[in-house]
């Protein structure tokens, strides 16, 4: 009986160190250096700027779970969550902040001086007010005019673009300016049609004006996630998307010169390597921008649509 009665206890012990240790949040080694990772919504093109930071990063010898801890939190689109992640990140004084995309860095940067901050997918950081002497990254400005110039070639007869982006993102702003200076050298106007949530998108694409020959889609976050959506109805209605980046041609735009967004992160994680080393930082690193774009063409959207690809677009 009494034999029975210890191995019972010993039993017990055992469960409660079990359970206890189970319920205790391992210790953060203080060898590590906590990367915050903040990111506005998920599509494709922030997903590959976020891939190709990681990447970058372990390539430099930075590896997640090894000599860095990476913290990725997804605001999902929400801005009351974002800036809830943004406050997370400074009280938790991580050693370095990833903000992916304009109203990332944006909720980031008026909250601390002192963390090393780098942005990546930002069109332009000094007129979203991005800029800080703790503050620097990658900009995704992308050739606006060279692909407004696309719309002429492929629809010489194109008069009218709506530009389509959320009236929030000052980053889509921006660039719909950029747009309509670009399509007065081409002899065509735009008209701004603007939203401030994907529940407004199909009802604003479905009653577009008739006299719409094209849509140019910036690189907006809300309208380039829900670009099957946006893609779905125009195309019903015979409008062809020109887009700002390759991923939403795959979801059903018709064609960009687009950048690679991969490669936007890793020349990021370079900045943070230095940073991380201590050999430099952020208010000696200037923003550093990709000039390569690739022509990109959905050929079953060109199909649909009735579209002959002139020569000078073949490759």
């Amino acid at each position: 009986m009494k034999i029975k009665k210890w191995y019972s206890a010993l039993v017990i012990t055992g469960l409660c160190g079990l359970i206890l240790t189970s319920c205790t949040k391992p210790e953060l080694d203080e060898s590590q250096k906590e990367i915050g990772i903040i990111q506005i919504i998920e599509h494709d093109c922030l997903d590959e700027a976020r891939k190709g930071f990681i990447d970058g990063l372990s390539e430099l010898g930075y590896k997640d779970s090894g000599n860095i801890r990476i913290d990725y939190q997804n605001a999902q689109g929400d801005q009351a969550v974002l800036n809830s992640i943004a406050s997370g990140f400074v009280q938790n004084k991580k050693d370095l902040i990833l903000a992916i995309s304009t109203p990332a860095a944006q909720a980031v940067a008026n909250l601390t001086k002192d963390i090393p901050v780098l942005f990546t997918a930002v069109t332009d950081p000094k007129s979203s007010g991005i800029e800080a002497l703790n503050i620097t990254g990658t900009s995704d400005i992308v050739p606006v005019e060279k692909q407004i110039g696309l719309i002429k070639k492929l629809l010489p007869s194109a008069k009218k673009v709506a530009v389509l982006y959320c009236s929030n993102e000052i980053n889509s702003k921006i660039q719909a300016e950029m747009a309509a200076d670009a399509a007065r050298k081409f002899g065509m106007e735009t008209k701004d049609y603007t939203v401030s949530s994907t529940n407004e998108l199909q009802q604003v694409v479905e009653y577009m004006e008739k006299s719409i020959d094209a849509v140019f889609v910036p690189t907006d976050n809300l309208v380039v996630s829900s670009m099957p959506i946006v893609s779905k109805i125009a195309t019903s209605r015979g409008i062809p998307i020109i887009c700002s980046e390759v991923a939403s041609v795959k979801n059903g735009a018709l064609a960009t010169y687009g950048m690679d967004y991969y490669e936007l992160g890793k020349i990021t994680a370079n900045q943070a390597a230095e940073i991380l080393e201590g050999k430099n930082k952020p208010q000696n690193m200037p923003v550093q921008y990709l000039t390569d774009t690739k022509l990109t063409i959905n050929y079953e959207i060109i199909e649909k649509l009735g579209l002959k690809i002139p020569d000078e677009l073949r490759g």
